[in-house]
């Protein structure tokens, strides 16, 4: 159900009314954009063994919390044609007093929809404000609503174990550790270097969850500092191998300029052919700079491309 906060469908109301004088099908459409963002009231029955403060809030028509077992049996439409349709509506003021039901819920749209689709033997229709407006949602649009409420959700993504330890070297590689870095600059870089493999192990042990175990230890990972000029420091940090896919990350190079007290963030990427330099920046933005050069002589090109950039 709805959390208890102010329902505001004043925009819905006046689009139904726009709809009620003249039916075209672009005013149709106005009407259905609205109520797809829209929580709206809809007449139930009581459902069982509710306490008394719960069972006046949905008389009311507020946000209450419902127990999981709690059945929801909305009050039935019957028209004309013997068919039956659900009501729902856009306020509490669009309910006449002698039409109330014995509770009232505030619910999502796109709930509503799914109720009546589930129950498609016994309900024809959707009627937004019957004893007003009285605005149809026949079944094949009922159906089409339903898909794109569907498709609205967030749909949860299953990773195999091998994905997810990729996904978590992309994570420290490219997010945790340049942002740590960036963010305590020289501090954080003196970390990582007294505490090498057991600092990075951490970063990794904190984006793994109890059901998966962790694959890397402190000897998984290398470091090297070298003072490649009086101004210019560099720290080569070799990646544990395992897991290594296409577009990650086998290297990384954090060089420090003592005058300007900067810090630059540049990795070894692996490519369809050979290998990639990139570059993290200080807001997170990410480029490939060009292609690497043999192992050996990657501190060199990242030392120049350093000079270049101070140039």
């Amino acid at each position: 159900m709805a959390e208890n906060k102010v329902i505001d469908n004043s925009q819905l109301e006046l689009a139904a009314e726009t709809f009620a004088k003249d039916r075209t099908k672009e005013n149709f459409v106005k009407i259905m954009e609205h109520l797809e963002k829209a929580v709206v009231y809809m007449p139930t029955m009581m459902p069982d063994n509710l306490d008394k403060e719960t069972m006046d809030g949905i008389r009311g028509g507020k946000g209450v919390k419902l127990p999981k077992d709690a059945k929801i049996l909305p009050c039935l439409l019957k028209k004309d044609s013997g068919e039956q349709a659900l009501p729902i509506f856009s306020s509490l003021k669009q309910v006449p007093p002698d039409k109330k039901s014995p509770a009232i819920m505030a619910l999502p749209f796109f709930n509503c929809v799914s109720m009546a689709m589930a129950n498609k033997e016994k309900v024809q229709a959707v009627v937004l404000n019957p004893f007003t407006q009285n605005v149809t949602l026949p079944p094949q649009i009922l159906e089409i609503a339903q898909k794109r409420g569907q498709a609205a959700k967030p749909q949860k993504v299953k990773l195999t174990e091998k994905q997810f330890h990729q996904m978590a070297h992309g994570l420290v590689a490219y997010q945790l550790l340049p942002v740590f870095l960036y963010e305590k600059q020289k501090d954080g870089l003196e970390q990582l270097q007294q505490e090498e493999g057991k600092f990075l192990a951490s970063l990794y042990a904190s984006v793994y969850p109890k059901e998966i175990r962790m694959p890397y230890g402190e000897d998984d990972f290398s470091l090297m500092t070298l003072n490649v000029t009086d101004d210019m420091q560099i720290t080569r940090i070799d990646m544990p191998e395992a897991n290594l896919n296409k577009g990650l990350c086998c290297r990384i190079y954090a060089v420090w300029k003592r005058e300007a007290e900067e810090l630059s963030y540049y990795t070894i990427e692996k490519a369809e052919n050979g290998n990639t330099i990139g570059r993290i920046y200080a807001d997170k933005k990410h480029e490939i700079i060009e292609a690497a050069p043999d192992n050996g002589a990657e501190i060199e090109t990242i030392m120049n491309l350093c000079m270049r950039e101070s140039n």
